[in-house]
């Protein structure tokens, strides 16, 4: 990826992270500004994307136009949330819409409620 995530932005990540002989691209939805952190670090935060198959976990959200994020139905964000180094993010599948980007601001301040 030749530039640094946006908000919102759903992007494909390298998994495992650890340096091994099989990478699986996974989705991934990023939190991190890049004015405030992703340039200055390189690195970006974003949190995992998953099947809505796989057993519930605490503030999963449901997309609800996996379209406008590039994804299948039936994906969730799991609050799985990590740091990757900017070069390592694949391409750009989409972005959140709008009612999604609404819900998952709110679950942050749910996960992190010292957030006004």
């Amino acid at each position: 990826m030749t530039h640094v995530p946006q908000p919102f932005d759903v992007v494909k990540v390298p998994f495992p992270f650890t340096d091994r002989q099989q990478n699986k691209f996974r989705p991934a939805v990023v939190l991190s500004s890049p004015d405030n952190f992703g340039e200055l670090s390189g690195q970006s935060v974003l949190a995992m994307i998953t099947s809505a198959k796989h057993a519930r976990f605490p503030l999963d959200l449901l997309i609800e136009d996996p379209e406008t994020a590039g994804l299948p139905p039936e994906c969730v964000i799991r609050m799985k949330i990590f740091t990757l180094d900017n070069r390592l993010i694949g391409e750009q599948l989409g972005q959140l819409g709008r009612q999604d980007q609404r819900s998952l601001v709110a679950n942050v301040r749910k996960l992190f409620p010292f957030i006004n």
